[in-house]
């Protein structure tokens, strides 16, 4: 789905101001409420937009160990290990990938050996090969999607959107 401009201009507003109503992102942009409600509405529907619940953080949930777990899987398991990693807690993500592994997952943990737990777990699934850990030191970059939208509102036709 293409995105015009004011669609960029709304989700920058929905990016930087979440807990904004409906009602003053209308007067901030300019635009009739009922129109910012179609447009939010077909992004929804489109999936350029989820809806979504508070982030949570997992270090405050006490888990502030970040590791990225590469598996690799036996040939014709990834579906079965995909859903025995959707039973761990402590997997937060994982994407199925090209590459060294099959398996790309998020884990977090209270400490380096609640991570070994966790990995050993891992090995332990039907189907699953190996493992590679990498443990992350430092968040660099916040998960962030903002400058992608500047940057998609820049390349944008401005003006009315095409008939659909």
């Amino acid at each position: 789905m293409p995105v015009d401009a004011l669609d960029a201009r709304i989700l920058r507003l929905l990016l930087e101001q979440p807990r904004t109503s409906v009602r003053e992102y209308a007067r901030i942009l300019g635009v009739a409420r009922g129109t910012l409600q179609a447009r939010l509405d077909r992004m929804e529907r489109e999936g350029v937009t989820t809806t979504a619940g508070p982030r949570v953080s997992p270090a405050a949930l006490g888990h502030p160990v970040l590791a990225f777990v590469r598996v690799e899987v036996t040939q014709g398991h990834l579906d079965e290990v995909g859903q025995a990693l959707a039973a761990v807690p402590e997997i937060i993500e994982a994407y199925s990938i090209t590459g060294g592994g099959d398996l790309f997952t998020r884990v977090v943990a209270k400490d380096n050996g609640h991570l070994e737990d966790v990995i050993q777990r891992l090995i332990q699934l039907p189907g699953v090969v190996r493992t590679r850990t990498e443990i992350a030191l430092r968040e660099r970059v916040a998960p962030r999607v903002l400058p992608l939208v500047e940057a998609v509102g820049r390349a944008a036709p401005s003006g009315p959107r095409a008939a659909r």
